[in-house]
């Protein structure tokens, strides 16, 4: 059984799967209450979004105004500009979106350290119902956590993370081809249940509810024009200001155009090309799907589209194969595999696991490679320091560091070999896992996330098998080398712009 298993609901008027919705707080709706609140958390979106569809579903039942609020605390670990600015710039779009659908909005981005610690549950004795976002990871399940101590009105956690339901998921899957059989088994019961692409269409909200002036006097919403220029606004915050911006801009509207780019003009290069560096053809929208400025369940859809799909082209086997399970293009079948199989693989993991970012999760064959040659003797050995500046002997990893450090992202392929050299580099294995958490989720703007921690697990055998030959340091792990990986792919223009 799945320990996100539902509990019954309440509404029967919603389109919203009930395996989504978990009821955090197990209490009727509050008739003589004012509205309903939407605590957007994790999918900072209003579109395809089943939480904000199951909050309007409450708002058409209890005939009440809808409020959403979206904070962004500065007391996370690894808070900087970088992750602000994305952040805020999603809200921008937020914001123009809820004010042409009269909802209130309340963008609340923390001043100090604490200072949000009773907006919620302020604004939670005003909801007849509160919803938020159920997403598995970072400090989000322990947020969730603490609020449900503070709401006394009923309160529920949709899923919106990926096709596939994290109710769905029987048990953790150790093997990506035991996750793909699971998928194709099952997945197709689920794809006729798609978010609404316009949760507002045709809704008929109530009018518009004021803010108490007493709550926003204490907790002031950003503004209009801090959502538009946040620069001066970020300066004032106590954030780490040396990471400076990623080179992508966020938001929903950067988002869908980021997609319609990589359908009309990398899709398809993407199987032939999709791993030399020159070529980037990568579809760039890890980031935000990680902030939920995009949903999976729309990604899927523009390109089904693309490929004039429909279900009944799928095999019908599952075998748990990558390719020919869907009946699309070769290229769309293996964006498919990044998208749905190891990008919701990844949730799957941090769903039934706490200890998913600990050493401890990894495989027992891997725990027991590794410690054999852990006390093997490494050619070098670097700090976090060093790798943080890109000062490593090797011009490849210095390349990618770089390309991590000034833009908050990587190339895919390249992530793989930086996380291998890591563990090459560094004392002991449970040191490199260490550094490279630290790296990724200070510089990526998608680190933090499940299929991000999937990658950096990959890397020490998560998801992998043991290889032959057995090798000094990495033992049956698989090994990857600089050298190689320079010959196989085209890289000359990346190393000219992003080598020494």
């Amino acid at each position: 059984m799945s320990p996100r298993q539902t509990t019954p609901v309440q509404l029967s008027d919603s389109d919203v799967p009930a395996s989504r919705v978990r009821c955090v707080h197990d209490q009727p709706p509050r008739a003589d209450r004012s509205v309903v609140l939407y605590w957007m958390i994790a999918a900072r979106r209003t579109h395809w979004n089943f939480a904000l569809q199951r909050a309007v579903d409450w708002c058409r039942t209890l005939r009440k105004p809808l409020v959403v609020l979206e904070p962004l605390r500065c007391d996370y670990r690894w808070a900087s500009d970088r992750l602000h600015r994305f952040v805020i710039e999603g809200m921008a779009d937020n914001a123009k979106r809820l004010d042409r659908n009269g909802v209130t909005y309340f963008p609340y981005i923390e001043p100090s350290r604490g200072a949000d610690a009773e907006l919620l549950k302020s604004l939670a004795q005003h909801a007849a119902v509160v919803v938020t976002d159920d997403y598995p990871a970072f400090f989000l399940p322990g947020m969730v956590a603490i609020a449900a101590r503070q709401i006394d009105v009923r309160f529920e956690a949709v899923d919106a993370n990926g096709l596939m339901p994290l109710s769905a998921h029987p048990k953790e899957y150790l093997r990506a081809v035991d996750f793909r059989r699971h998928l194709q088994r099952d997945l197709p019961d689920h794809l006729v249940a798609m978010p609404d692409a316009d949760p507002f269409h045709r809704a008929r909200l109530p009018e518009a509810w004021p803010l108490p002036r007493s709550m926003t006097r204490r907790w002031k919403p950003a503004t209009a024009a801090q959502l538009t220029d946040p620069t001066a606004l970020i300066r004032s915050l106590p954030i780490d200001h040396s990471v400076g911006p990623a080179v992508m801009h966020g938001g929903t509207n950067a988002a869908v155009k980021t997609l319609a780019d990589f359908l009309g003009y990398k899709l398809p290069r993407y199987e032939d090309e999709g791993n030399h560096p020159d070529t980037d053809v990568t579809s760039n929208l890890s980031h935000y799907l990680h902030f939920g400025h995009i949903a999976p369940h729309e990604v899927f859809a523009a390109l089904a589209q693309q490929e004039r799909w429909n279900p009944a082209r799928l095999s019908g086997k599952a075998n748990g194969r990558r390719e020919g399970w869907w009946g699309m293009g070769v290229a769309a079948e293996s964006f498919l595999d990044q998208l749905i199989t190891w990008r919701e693989l990844g949730f799957n993991m941090c769903s039934h696991r706490r200890d998913y970012a600990r050493y401890s999760s990894l495989p027992d064959w891997a725990i027991a490679t590794l410690a054999k040659h852990s006390k093997d003797r490494r050619e070098h050995v670097y700090t976090l320091e060093e790798f943080a500046a890109a000062a490593t002997h090797d011009p490849v990893w210095n390349a990618c560091q770089r390309q991590l450090l000034q833009e908050g992202r990587m190339h895919n392929y390249l992530r793989m070999l930086w996380g291998k050299k890591i563990l090459e580099w560094t004392s002991t294995p449970q040191v490199a896992l260490r550094i490279m958490i630290e790296l990724n989720n200070r510089y990526a703007v998608d680190g933090r996330d499940p299929n991000s921690y999937s990658g950096i697990f990959w890397v020490l055998g998560r998801y992998d098998r043991p290889w032959a030959p057995e090798r000094p340091i990495f033992g049956r792990i698989r090994y990857m080398s600089s050298a190689n990986t320079s010959r196989k792919l085209r890289m000359r223009q990346y190393m000219e712009r992003y080598g020494a």
